[in-house]
C-alpha cells in the first residue's frame, strides 16, 4: 500500500515520525514523508521517500496557511492509498485531500495541540486550532495518540477511541560506541535533551546549577529559547558548567545520553498538554539506563513510579516563577547519592524491565493494527 505521512517540521530529528516510517516500510508499504525544508535544515538519507517543501513563511497564521495550501495541492495529484496525518497542523489538507480522493485519513495526534504552551494567553488562536479539531477529527478513519489520559480526553469530546502509541525508542541492539565523550572533568552529567523552548523546565536549572558546582548541565537540542538561554549562561558565568550541543543527529545523541548521571525533565503546567505528556526523553533515558529527574505529572509518574527508576518533583519547585533552587538541588544531589549506593545488578534489573516495556517492538504493533482499521472504514 501507498502511504503519505505529512508533518509541518523538516524531517530531520523527529524520532515518533521515523519510527512510524519504519514500522510501514518494514510491514511492506511504500512509503513517502513529507515536510518542509529550511535554511538549516541538514541533509536526510532514509530507506523511504521524503519531500520537503521549500515555504516562504515560517512563522504564525501565514505559515500553518501556506503549508496546508501547499500540502493539500500536493496530496491532491499525488498516487497514494492512504493519507496520515501527523498531528492538528497537518489535518485540514489531509482531510481535504482523503475526502476529494476518497481514500482513507490517518490521525496520529502527537499531542493536544490547542494546548500547547505557545497558545497559553492566545484565546483566539487557541479557539482557531479547537475549531479545527471539532471538525475534523471526529471524521477521520482511524487515529492513535500518545497516553491514555489524551486518548480518554479525545474520547469524551469527540465520541472517537484513539489507540495509544506512545514516544518510546527503538530497542537498542547493540552498546554504542562512545565517539564523542564529554570532558565531565570528575563531575556528574545532568542532561536535558529535546527542544529548547518554552515551559521545558531549563531555567530553573539556570537558577540551581551555582548550588551544583559538582556538576555539568548539558542541553542537547535547539528551539525558540535557544539564544536567549545562552546569552544567561554567560551574563551569569555559568558557561563553565552549561554546556549548549545544539541539535544533534539521532546516533550522537545516543552517545551523549549513555554518558549522563541524571536524564533532567522539567516540564511546567502550561496546559493540558504539558500535564498529560510522555516526552520521547523520558524512554531514551530508560533505553540508556539514565536515572531521571522529572516532574510529577501523571504519564511521567506513570513510568518513574512504575519501575523505580528516578525521582520525581512537585511542579511548584520546578516552576520558573515559583522556583526553589535549594531544594532541587538537594533533590538531585540525593538522586544522585541514591543510585551510586544500590548495586548495579538492582539497576540494571529495574532498567532492563523498563525498557523492555517501553519499547517500539511493543506498540507499532498497536500503529500496524490501526491502519487495518483506517483502510476499512466504516464509511465517510
Amino acid at each position: 500500500m501507498r502511504i503519505i505521512l505529512s508533518v509541518t517540521n523538516d524531517l530531520v530529528t523527529d524520532q515518533r515520525v521515523h519510527r512510524s516510517c519504519m514500522a510501514l516500510v518494514e510491514a511492506g508499504h511504500n512509503v513517502t514523508l513529507v515536510g518542509r525544508l529550511l535554511p538549516e535544515s541538514l541533509p536526510i538519507n532514509q530507506p523511504y521517500h521524503t519531500r520537503r517543501m521549500r515555504l516562504i513563511f515560517r512563522k504564525k497564521a501565514v505559515f500553518y496557511a501556506e503549508y496546508n495550501i501547499r500540502l493539500f495541492f500536493l496530496l491532491l495529484f499525488s498516487h497514494t492509498d492512504l493519507f496520515y496525518a501527523n498531528d492538528t497542523d497537518s489535518l485540514p489538507a489531509n482531510y481535504w485531500a482523503s475526502r476529494i480522493r476518497r481514500k482513507p485519513l490517518f490521525f496520529d495526534a502527537h499531542e493536544m495541540f490547542p494546548e500547547v504552551p505557545e497558545l497559553v494567553g492566545r484565546p483566539r488562536v487557541k479557539a482557531f486550532w479547537t475549531k479545527i479539531e471539532d471538525r475534523y477529527i471526529p471524521r477521520v478513519d482511524a487515529a492513535i495518540t500518545v497516553c491514555q489520559s489524551i486518548a480518554d480526553i479525545y474520547a469524551q469530546r469527540y465520541g472517537i477511541q484513539m489507540q495509544v502509541v506512545r514516544n518510546v525508542p527503538l530497542p537498542r541492539i547493540a552498546p554504542i560506541t562512545l565517539n564523542h565523550p564529554i570532558d565531565k572533568q570528575g563531575r556528574n552529567l545532568l542532561l536535558y535533551q529535546g527542544a529548547v523552548n518554552l515551559g521545558r523546565g531549563i531555567e530553573p536549572m539556570l537558577d540551581t546549577m551555582p548550588l551544583l558546582p559538582d556538576c555539568l548541565f548539558v542541553i542537547a537540542g535547539i528551539g525558540d529559547k535557544y539564544n536567549e538561554l545562552q546569552q544567561q549562561v554567560i551574563q551569569r558565568g555559568l558557561d563553565n558548567q552549561i554546556i549548549f550541543l545544539g541539535r544533534l543527529p539521532l546516533e550522537e545523541l545516543q552517545q551523549v545520553t549513555r554518558q549522563a548521571d541524571l536524564g533532567i525533565s522539567f516540564l511546567e503546567n502550561l496546559g493540558l498538554n504539558y500535564y498529560y505528556s510522555l516526552p520521547n526523553r523520558i524512554s531514551d533515558f530508560v533505553q540508556a539506563g539514565v536515572p531521571i529527574v522529572a516532574t510529577d505529572f501523571p504519564e511521567i509518574r506513570r513510568v518513574i513510579e512504575g519501575y523505580g527508576i528516578g525521582t520525581l518533583v512537585p511542579n511548584q519547585i520546578t516552576d520558573h516563577s515559583s522556583v526553589q533552587p535549594q531544594q532541587l538541588a538537594d533533590i538531585i544531589h540525593s538522586t544522585l547519592d541514591y543510585w551510586k549506593s544500590i548495586t548495579p545488578n538492582e539497576r540494571l534489573k529495574r532498567f532492563e524491565k523498563a525498557a523492555h516495556d517501553l519499547s517500539w517492538e511493543n506498540d507499532k504493533k498497536v500503529l500496524l493494527s490501526q491502519l487495518e482499521v483506517a483502510c476499512h472504514p466504516k464509511g465517510h
